[in-house]
Protein backbone atom coordinates (compact mmCIF):
# COMPACT_ATOMS: atom_id res chain seq x y z
CA UNK A 1 0.00 0.00 0.00
CA UNK A 2 1.10 3.67 -1.08
CA UNK A 3 1.61 6.13 1.63
CA UNK A 4 0.29 8.86 -0.61
CA UNK A 5 -1.39 8.75 -4.46
CA UNK A 6 -1.63 12.10 -6.30
CA UNK A 7 -4.17 11.76 -8.79
CA UNK A 8 -3.33 14.63 -11.39
CA UNK A 9 0.04 15.91 -12.77
CA UNK A 10 -0.59 19.46 -12.90
CA UNK A 11 1.68 22.23 -10.49
CA UNK A 12 -0.26 21.16 -7.56
CA UNK A 13 0.35 17.45 -7.96
CA UNK A 14 3.60 17.45 -9.15
CA UNK A 15 4.55 19.82 -5.29
CA UNK A 16 3.24 17.77 -3.38
CA UNK A 17 4.30 14.54 -4.72
CA UNK A 18 7.73 16.12 -4.42
CA UNK A 19 7.49 17.63 -1.04
CA UNK A 20 6.29 13.83 0.30
CA UNK A 21 8.23 11.83 -1.48
CA UNK A 22 12.13 14.21 -0.39
CA UNK A 23 9.78 13.29 3.42
CA UNK A 24 10.69 9.89 2.76
CA UNK A 25 6.53 8.75 1.64
CA UNK A 26 5.90 6.38 -0.46
CA UNK A 27 3.84 8.28 -3.30
CA UNK A 28 2.59 7.18 -6.51
CA UNK A 29 1.49 10.48 -9.29
CA UNK A 30 -1.21 9.47 -11.94
CA UNK A 31 -1.21 11.73 -15.17
CA UNK A 32 -3.19 10.83 -18.03
CA UNK A 33 -1.15 12.97 -20.86
CA UNK A 34 2.68 12.59 -21.23
CA UNK A 35 5.42 14.90 -20.37
CA UNK A 36 5.77 17.44 -22.18
CA UNK A 37 2.67 18.77 -23.27
CA UNK A 38 0.97 21.69 -23.36
CA UNK A 39 -2.04 22.88 -20.93
CA UNK A 40 -4.98 25.92 -21.61
CA UNK A 41 -3.57 28.59 -19.27
CA UNK A 42 -2.71 32.22 -19.10
CA UNK A 43 0.92 31.15 -17.74
CA UNK A 44 1.35 33.93 -15.93
CA UNK A 45 2.50 33.34 -11.54
CA UNK A 46 2.62 35.98 -8.71
CA UNK A 47 5.81 36.65 -7.59
CA UNK A 48 4.31 35.31 -4.85
CA UNK A 49 5.38 31.73 -5.08
CA UNK A 50 9.43 32.58 -5.31
CA UNK A 51 10.90 32.40 -1.89
CA UNK A 52 8.47 28.66 -1.31
CA UNK A 53 10.28 27.02 -4.85
CA UNK A 54 13.71 28.79 -4.28
CA UNK A 55 13.37 27.05 -0.89
CA UNK A 56 13.20 23.46 -2.57
CA UNK A 57 15.34 24.19 -5.37
CA UNK A 58 11.78 24.41 -7.34
CA UNK A 59 12.22 27.94 -9.03
CA UNK A 60 12.88 27.34 -13.19
CA UNK A 61 15.79 29.66 -13.51
CA UNK A 62 16.72 27.98 -16.69
CA UNK A 63 14.13 28.99 -18.93
CA UNK A 64 14.58 32.49 -18.41
CA UNK A 65 11.08 32.92 -17.32
CA UNK A 66 9.47 36.58 -18.39
CA UNK A 67 9.16 39.32 -15.82
CA UNK A 68 5.83 40.91 -15.85
CA UNK A 69 5.69 44.47 -13.72
CA UNK A 70 3.37 46.32 -15.96
CA UNK A 71 -0.70 45.46 -16.30
CA UNK A 72 -2.92 46.67 -18.90
CA UNK A 73 -6.85 46.86 -19.21
CA UNK A 74 -9.15 47.70 -22.00
CA UNK A 75 -12.42 47.91 -23.10
CA UNK A 76 -14.71 46.24 -25.40
CA UNK A 77 -14.08 49.65 -27.89
CA UNK A 78 -10.08 49.48 -26.82
CA UNK A 79 -10.39 52.10 -24.23
CA UNK A 80 -7.20 51.32 -22.03
CA UNK A 81 -6.27 51.97 -18.43
CA UNK A 82 -2.27 51.02 -17.47
CA UNK A 83 -0.64 50.40 -13.94
CA UNK A 84 2.01 48.88 -12.05
CA UNK A 85 1.68 45.45 -10.61
CA UNK A 86 2.41 46.14 -6.70
CA UNK A 87 3.68 42.24 -6.29
CA UNK A 88 5.29 41.59 -9.93
CA UNK A 89 4.58 38.09 -12.16
CA UNK A 90 6.53 35.86 -13.83
CA UNK A 91 5.41 34.41 -17.11
CA UNK A 92 6.16 30.58 -17.96
CA UNK A 93 5.09 28.34 -20.14
CA UNK A 94 3.28 24.85 -18.51
CA UNK A 95 5.03 22.88 -21.15
CA UNK A 96 8.26 23.93 -19.86
CA UNK A 97 7.27 24.09 -15.94
CA UNK A 98 5.25 21.02 -15.53
CA UNK A 99 7.88 19.02 -17.70
CA UNK A 100 10.84 20.57 -14.88
CA UNK A 101 8.83 19.71 -11.98
CA UNK A 102 7.86 16.10 -13.79
CA UNK A 103 11.85 15.97 -13.77
CA UNK A 104 12.54 17.31 -9.76
CA UNK A 105 9.22 14.28 -8.86
CA UNK A 106 11.20 11.55 -10.39
CA UNK A 107 14.86 12.50 -8.98
CA UNK A 108 12.92 12.58 -5.40
CA UNK A 109 11.91 8.87 -6.21
CA UNK A 110 8.14 9.90 -7.35
CA UNK A 111 6.47 6.62 -8.63
CA UNK A 112 5.14 8.29 -11.89
CA UNK A 113 2.40 6.93 -14.00
CA UNK A 114 1.96 8.51 -17.51
CA UNK A 115 -0.87 7.84 -19.64
CA UNK A 116 -2.74 6.85 -16.91
CA UNK A 117 -6.14 8.19 -15.89
CA UNK A 118 -7.49 7.22 -12.24
CA UNK A 119 -11.01 5.85 -13.13
CA UNK A 120 -12.67 5.36 -9.59
CA UNK A 121 -11.68 5.83 -6.21
CA UNK A 122 -13.51 4.60 -3.00
CA UNK A 123 -12.51 5.04 0.58
CA UNK A 124 -13.16 1.94 2.73
CA UNK A 125 -11.46 0.65 5.99
CA UNK A 126 -9.34 3.86 6.13
CA UNK A 127 -7.92 3.70 3.01
CA UNK A 128 -8.57 4.15 -0.88
CA UNK A 129 -9.11 1.69 -3.31
CA UNK A 130 -8.54 3.04 -6.73
CA UNK A 131 -8.61 1.38 -10.60
CA UNK A 132 -6.93 3.07 -13.38
CA UNK A 133 -6.82 2.40 -16.99
CA UNK A 134 -6.78 -0.79 -17.76
CA UNK A 135 -8.57 -1.70 -14.28
CA UNK A 136 -5.42 -1.78 -12.63
CA UNK A 137 -6.39 -1.70 -8.71
CA UNK A 138 -3.85 0.85 -6.10
CA UNK A 139 -4.30 1.00 -2.32
CA UNK A 140 -2.79 4.17 -0.16
CA UNK A 141 -3.65 5.27 2.85
CA UNK A 142 -4.01 9.02 1.58
CA UNK A 143 -5.05 10.84 -1.87
CA UNK A 144 -4.91 14.07 -3.19
CA UNK A 145 -7.22 15.13 -6.08
CA UNK A 146 -5.47 17.55 -8.36
CA UNK A 147 -6.95 16.46 -11.40
CA UNK A 148 -7.97 19.83 -12.64
CA UNK A 149 -11.21 21.78 -13.75
CA UNK A 150 -13.28 19.21 -14.93
CA UNK A 151 -12.77 15.24 -14.55
CA UNK A 152 -14.14 12.27 -15.32
CA UNK A 153 -13.62 11.44 -11.61
CA UNK A 154 -15.49 14.64 -10.80
CA UNK A 155 -18.48 12.46 -12.02
CA UNK A 156 -17.87 9.37 -10.14
CA UNK A 157 -17.13 11.30 -6.88
CA UNK A 158 -20.92 13.41 -8.09
CA UNK A 159 -19.41 16.52 -6.84
CA UNK A 160 -22.05 19.25 -6.78
CA UNK A 161 -20.78 21.52 -9.30
CA UNK A 162 -20.33 18.90 -12.42
CA UNK A 163 -23.80 18.61 -12.34
CA UNK A 164 -24.03 22.10 -13.86
CA UNK A 165 -23.45 22.12 -17.48
CA UNK A 166 -20.65 25.39 -17.93
CA UNK A 167 -20.99 27.84 -20.54
CA UNK A 168 -17.55 28.51 -21.00
CA UNK A 169 -14.79 27.51 -23.22
CA UNK A 170 -10.97 28.46 -23.23
CA UNK A 171 -8.53 29.26 -26.07
CA UNK A 172 -4.65 29.45 -25.97
CA UNK A 173 -2.49 30.15 -28.56
CA UNK A 174 1.54 30.56 -28.27
CA UNK A 175 3.16 33.89 -30.54
CA UNK A 176 5.50 35.59 -31.38
CA UNK A 177 4.31 39.41 -31.23
CA UNK A 178 5.92 42.64 -30.12
CA UNK A 179 4.03 42.67 -27.11
CA UNK A 180 6.13 44.01 -24.26
CA UNK A 181 8.18 41.43 -22.01
CA UNK A 182 6.98 43.21 -18.86
CA UNK A 183 3.48 43.89 -19.75
CA UNK A 184 0.44 41.36 -18.82
CA UNK A 185 -2.98 43.17 -20.67
CA UNK A 186 -6.49 41.99 -19.99
CA UNK A 187 -7.96 43.00 -22.98
CA UNK A 188 -12.21 42.70 -23.50
CA UNK A 189 -14.45 41.94 -26.15
CA UNK A 190 -18.01 41.48 -26.27
CA UNK A 191 -18.79 37.89 -24.72
CA UNK A 192 -15.59 37.60 -23.11
CA UNK A 193 -11.11 38.85 -22.33
CA UNK A 194 -8.31 37.49 -23.38
CA UNK A 195 -5.11 37.90 -21.56
CA UNK A 196 -1.57 38.06 -23.14
CA UNK A 197 1.88 38.12 -21.75
CA UNK A 198 5.11 36.64 -22.12
CA UNK A 199 6.52 33.06 -21.55
CA UNK A 200 10.22 31.67 -21.97
CA UNK A 201 11.96 32.50 -25.46
CA UNK A 202 9.99 35.40 -26.55
CA UNK A 203 7.23 34.01 -26.87
CA UNK A 204 3.70 35.41 -25.68
CA UNK A 205 0.99 33.22 -24.33
CA UNK A 206 -2.99 34.49 -25.73
CA UNK A 207 -5.43 32.84 -23.94
CA UNK A 208 -9.08 34.04 -23.82
CA UNK A 209 -12.55 33.06 -22.24
CA UNK A 210 -15.75 33.08 -23.74
CA UNK A 211 -19.17 30.97 -24.49
CA UNK A 212 -19.04 28.05 -26.27
CA UNK A 213 -22.21 28.85 -27.82
CA UNK A 214 -21.48 32.01 -29.15
CA UNK A 215 -18.16 30.28 -30.75
CA UNK A 216 -20.81 28.08 -32.71
CA UNK A 217 -22.31 30.48 -33.77
CA UNK A 218 -20.18 32.06 -35.93
CA UNK A 219 -19.06 28.21 -37.31
CA UNK A 220 -15.69 28.51 -36.31
CA UNK A 221 -12.88 29.77 -34.49
CA UNK A 222 -11.23 32.00 -36.73
CA UNK A 223 -14.71 33.55 -38.08
CA UNK A 224 -15.39 34.60 -34.42
CA UNK A 225 -12.37 36.36 -34.11
CA UNK A 226 -12.66 37.90 -36.85
CA UNK A 227 -16.13 38.85 -35.88
CA UNK A 228 -15.82 39.57 -32.22
CA UNK A 229 -12.69 39.82 -31.39
CA UNK A 230 -11.34 42.18 -33.71
CA UNK A 231 -13.73 44.68 -32.26
CA UNK A 232 -11.48 45.40 -29.72
CA UNK A 233 -8.82 47.36 -31.96
CA UNK A 234 -5.93 45.93 -29.93
CA UNK A 235 -7.04 42.52 -29.96
CA UNK A 236 -6.93 42.87 -33.82
CA UNK A 237 -3.62 44.77 -34.21
CA UNK A 238 -2.50 41.73 -32.27
CA UNK A 239 -4.09 38.74 -33.88
CA UNK A 240 -3.16 40.21 -37.38
CA UNK A 241 0.69 40.50 -36.12
CA UNK A 242 1.18 37.84 -34.70
CA UNK A 243 2.98 34.96 -35.97
CA UNK A 244 1.80 31.98 -34.23
CA UNK A 245 3.29 28.94 -32.93
CA UNK A 246 0.72 26.59 -33.13
CA UNK A 247 -0.90 24.55 -35.77
CA UNK A 248 -4.24 25.04 -34.10
CA UNK A 249 -5.54 26.88 -30.53
CA UNK A 250 -5.84 24.27 -28.16
CA UNK A 251 -9.00 24.44 -26.69
CA UNK A 252 -11.16 23.68 -23.03
CA UNK A 253 -14.64 23.14 -22.86
CA UNK A 254 -17.02 23.36 -19.55
CA UNK A 255 -14.36 25.68 -17.27
CA UNK A 256 -16.58 26.14 -14.39
CA UNK A 257 -16.40 28.84 -11.53
CA UNK A 258 -18.75 27.13 -9.74
CA UNK A 259 -17.50 26.40 -5.80
CA UNK A 260 -16.20 23.53 -4.68
CA UNK A 261 -14.61 21.71 -1.83
CA UNK A 262 -11.50 21.10 -0.75
CA UNK A 263 -11.79 17.70 1.05
CA UNK A 264 -14.35 15.32 -0.90
CA UNK A 265 -14.81 11.94 0.07
CA UNK A 266 -11.91 12.51 2.44
CA UNK A 267 -9.87 13.21 -0.36
CA UNK A 268 -7.69 15.93 -0.09
CA UNK A 269 -8.13 18.62 -3.17
CA UNK A 270 -5.97 21.23 -4.60
CA UNK A 271 -5.72 23.23 -7.30
CA UNK A 272 -8.40 23.58 -9.80
CA UNK A 273 -10.04 20.44 -8.34
CA UNK A 274 -10.47 22.43 -5.21
CA UNK A 275 -11.74 25.88 -6.86
CA UNK A 276 -11.11 27.80 -9.82
CA UNK A 277 -10.18 31.85 -9.93
CA UNK A 278 -11.62 33.79 -12.84
CA UNK A 279 -8.82 33.92 -15.41
CA UNK A 280 -9.03 37.32 -15.28
CA UNK A 281 -7.18 37.74 -11.72
CA UNK A 282 -4.25 35.81 -13.34
CA UNK A 283 -3.20 34.15 -10.24
CA UNK A 284 -4.55 30.06 -11.07
CA UNK A 285 -0.90 28.57 -11.30
CA UNK A 286 -0.05 30.93 -8.21
CA UNK A 287 -3.05 29.53 -5.61
CA UNK A 288 -2.17 26.04 -6.93
CA UNK A 289 1.29 26.26 -5.55
CA UNK A 290 0.44 27.49 -2.72
CA UNK A 291 -2.30 25.13 -2.09
CA UNK A 292 0.31 22.36 -2.46
CA UNK A 293 2.26 23.74 0.32
CA UNK A 294 -0.30 23.48 2.40
CA UNK A 295 -1.62 20.35 1.66
CA UNK A 296 1.59 18.47 1.98
CA UNK A 297 2.71 20.02 5.33
CA UNK A 298 -0.83 19.00 6.68
CA UNK A 299 -0.13 15.43 5.73
CA UNK A 300 3.66 15.37 6.86
CA UNK A 301 1.64 16.44 10.06
CA UNK A 302 -0.46 13.69 10.29
CA UNK A 303 2.05 11.17 9.15
CA UNK A 304 4.49 11.94 11.80
CA UNK A 305 1.06 11.29 14.26
CA UNK A 306 1.35 14.82 15.58
CA UNK A 307 -2.71 15.18 14.32
CA UNK A 308 -4.76 12.54 15.79
CA UNK A 309 -7.06 11.11 13.51
CA UNK A 310 -7.80 11.28 9.48
CA UNK A 311 -10.72 13.72 10.47
CA UNK A 312 -8.22 16.18 12.29
CA UNK A 313 -6.44 16.46 9.20
CA UNK A 314 -9.41 17.15 6.90
CA UNK A 315 -10.52 19.59 9.15
CA UNK A 316 -6.78 21.32 9.31
CA UNK A 317 -6.58 21.41 5.50
CA UNK A 318 -9.84 23.06 4.77
CA UNK A 319 -9.70 25.49 7.45
CA UNK A 320 -6.22 27.10 5.51
CA UNK A 321 -7.56 26.69 2.38
CA UNK A 322 -10.49 28.48 3.18
CA UNK A 323 -8.38 31.10 5.34
CA UNK A 324 -5.98 31.38 2.06
CA UNK A 325 -8.69 31.09 -1.32
CA UNK A 326 -12.01 31.66 -0.41
CA UNK A 327 -11.89 35.29 -0.31
CA UNK A 328 -9.62 35.58 -3.33
CA UNK A 329 -12.22 33.16 -5.59
CA UNK A 330 -15.22 35.18 -4.36
CA UNK A 331 -13.50 38.26 -5.22
CA UNK A 332 -12.55 36.72 -8.39
CA UNK A 333 -16.32 35.60 -9.31
CA UNK A 334 -17.62 38.93 -8.55
CA UNK A 335 -14.85 40.97 -10.71
CA UNK A 336 -15.65 39.06 -13.92
CA UNK A 337 -18.59 40.17 -13.86
CA UNK A 338 -17.60 43.69 -15.08
CA UNK A 339 -16.00 42.29 -18.24
CA UNK A 340 -17.67 41.15 -21.40
CA UNK A 341 -19.61 43.77 -22.29
CA UNK A 342 -19.35 46.74 -24.08
CA UNK A 343 -20.97 49.35 -21.68
CA UNK A 344 -19.73 47.76 -18.52
CA UNK A 345 -16.28 47.12 -19.55
CA UNK A 346 -15.71 50.97 -20.68
CA UNK A 347 -17.41 51.72 -17.18
CA UNK A 348 -15.32 49.83 -15.35
CA UNK A 349 -12.29 50.54 -17.52
CA UNK A 350 -12.96 54.49 -17.09
CA UNK A 351 -13.63 54.09 -12.75
CA UNK A 352 -10.18 52.61 -12.29
CA UNK A 353 -8.68 55.28 -14.20
CA UNK A 354 -10.12 58.00 -11.80
CA UNK A 355 -9.57 55.79 -9.16
CA UNK A 356 -6.24 54.34 -9.01
CA UNK A 357 -6.27 53.12 -5.65
CA UNK A 358 -9.55 51.02 -6.55
CA UNK A 359 -7.70 48.84 -9.33
CA UNK A 360 -4.88 48.42 -6.23
CA UNK A 361 -7.53 47.29 -4.12
CA UNK A 362 -9.32 44.59 -6.38
CA UNK A 363 -5.64 43.40 -7.82
CA UNK A 364 -4.58 43.12 -3.88
CA UNK A 365 -7.92 40.52 -3.37
CA UNK A 366 -7.02 38.19 -6.11
CA UNK A 367 -3.15 38.52 -5.32
CA UNK A 368 -1.84 36.94 -2.06
CA UNK A 369 1.68 37.86 -0.25
CA UNK A 370 4.96 36.26 -0.56
CA UNK A 371 4.92 32.62 1.17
Amino acid sequence: MKDVAVIGGGLAGLINAIVLSRNKLDVILFEKKSYPFHRVCGEYISNEVIPFLKSLDLFPEEFGPSRVSQFQLTSVSGKEMNMPLDLGAFGLSRYAFDFFLYKKALEAGVDIRQNTRVEKIDFKDDHFELESTGKEKHNCRIAVGSFGKRSKLDKYLERNFIQKRSPYVGIKYHARTDHPADLIALHNFEGGYCGISHVENEVSNICYLTERDKVKKFGNIETFQAEVLFKNPKLKSIFENADFLFEKPLVINEISFETKGPVEDHILMCGDAAGMIAPLCGNGMAMAIHAAKICSETILEFHSADMEDRHLMERAYAKKWQKLFSRRLSTGRNVQKLFGNKLISNVAVNTVRRVPPLAKAVMKQTHGEYF
